[in-house]
This record gives structure tokens, C-alpha cells and sequence, in this order.
């Protein structure tokens, strides 16, 4: 086995996925082979298996992979595209800055587009399951809520299924098969784009207790704090990244 890889404090998923874009410019693995499983890159790169799981996923993204499940992760190239890099071979070091800087700006507003499908369809989940939620679904969003909390040290993937647990029950309490068919829908997407928000995002606020109001609101019925409780949950995001849409500007 290759000598663990030293990485430098600091967010482990992107010193994991440019230590394997590294490893595939430098030809260690052909197109077409077989990488090896998350669990040998794991002892390698000295991390745990849920980051190189993000590192893969996100040169999967990208077109350098290919995750085929039950057979493997293979090589599709060993370079992005050159419309992907075009600008930075052009411009060196700079062109690389560039380059991160538009990929934020642009996980930023598809994050953003998500909050804004969020909002719309869980804030009358919310409205609705107030008035609808029995004591034992009060039971099982307790046991939801404490699995989201217990998993805010597990990593990003973790942490991101548990909230969308405790989300997706607020949703089915709502009694709504359309409103919940929308939102399984969408569960894909979302997924993808909280697990890069909580992989990349610095100063995300503590949602904890919005997630208990919102409990507290459903166990009383009270639909007024349950969409008070939803909203103040879903805009703290919006407002971290997009500071000047409207609910940036409510919130400085």
C-alpha cells in the first residue's frame, strides 16, 4: 500500500478530492480501471470513509468517475473537459482561484434555488400537519429530532439524512400525498446540495432550536408558530447565501 497521504488542517473533502484528482492527472489509475474500494483510499489518505464517499461523488459530478453500484468505481478520464479548465490552463494559479470561485457562486445559487422549492412546500406542510399531527407521530418526530442531533458529529452525508428524516415525517404528518409526492421528488436534489452546503459552507447558524419549535408548534397545533418555526429555519439559510435576497435583508 502507498504511503498514507499527508493532508493540512483544514475541511478534509477537498483535500480528499484534489488528492484523487492529483492521483488521476498523474496517470496512477487508467480510464476504464477499477479504483480501489472506499475503505483501502480511506487507510491510504488517513480519513474517514464518508469523506472519500464526498471526494468520489464530487469527481463523479465532474465526469472523472463513474460509481456503478455493486460492481465498483471506474475511471471515465483522467481530466475534466476543457471547457472545465480552459481558462485555468490560460492563467496559472489565478485561473485556478477563478475557477473555485465561480463553482461557490454557482453551488450557491442552486442552494439557494433549493431553499426556495424548501419554503414552498414545507412551510404549508407545517401549516397543515399542525392541525393534523396525533400524539404518537409527536413520538416519532422526538425520535427523528434526536437522531438529527446525535448524528451533527457523524459527517456531512450522515447529518444531511437525518434532517431530511425529521423534514420528510413534518411533511407526511401534513396529510398531503401530493404535497409529499413533491417533496420525495425533489429529495435527490436536495440531498445532494445540503451535503455540499455542510461540506463547504463556513458559518452555517445552529438550526437546533428552530427544529424545536417546530416540534413544540406541532405538539400543540398551533399552525402560526409551526410556519413562524419553518420559516425562521429555512430564510437563516437563504440569508447566509444570498445576503441580499429578501431574506438576507430581514435578517441583518
Amino acid at each position: 500500500m502507498a504511503e498514507p497521504t499527508r493532508l493540512r488542517h483544514g475541511p478534509v473533502v477537498p483535500q480528499v478530492e484534489g488528492a484523487l484528482r492529483d492521483m488521476l492527472r498523474e496517470g496512477r489509475w487508467e480510464p476504464g480501471e477499477r479504483l480501489p474500494n472506499e475503505v483501502m483510499l480511506a487507510a491510504e489518505l488517513g480519513v474517514g470513509r464518508s469523506s472519500v464517499r464526498e471526494a468520489v461523488r464530487l469527481l463523479a459530478r465532474d465526469g472523472l468517475l463513474d460509481v456503478r453500484h455493486g460492481s465498483g468505481t471506474f475511471v471515465t478520464r483522467t481530466q475534466p473537459e476543457p471547457e472545465q479548465t480552459g481558462q485555468a490552463e490560460q492563467t496559472g494559479q489565478a485561473g485556478t482561484a477563478g475557477e473555485l470561485d465561480l463553482r461557490h457562486l454557482l453551488r450557491r445559487a442552486r442552494l439557494l434555488e433549493v431553499y426556495e422549492v424548501r419554503r414552498a412546500l414545507e412551510v404549508e406542510a407545517a401549516r397543515l400537519a399542525a392541525r393534523r399531527t396525533r400524539p404518537e407521530d409527536i413520538a416519532r418526530l422526538t425520535a427523528d429530532l434526536k437522531r438529527r442531533q446525535e448524528a451533527a458529529g457523524a459527517g456531512p452525508a450522515a447529518f444531511v439524512d437525518a434532517d431530511l428524516e425529521f423534514h420528510r415525517t413534518v411533511v407526511e404528518l401534513s396529510g398531503n400525498a401530493v404535497l409529499l409526492g413533491l417533496f420525495t421528488s425533489v429529495l435527490p436534489v436536495l440531498r445532494e446540495a445540503l451535503v455540499e452546503m455542510v461540506t463547504y459552507e463556513t458559518g452555517l447558524p445552529d438550526l437546533s432550536c428552530a427544529h424545536a419549535d417546530l416540534l413544540d408548534a406541532l405538539a400543540r397545533g398551533d399552525a402560526t408558530a409551526a410556519i413562524a418555526a419553518t420559516t425562521r429555519h429555512l430564510e437563516a439559510v437563504m440569508a447566509l447565501v444570498d445576503p441580499i435576497s429578501p431574506a438576507g435583508e430581514g435578517a441583518r
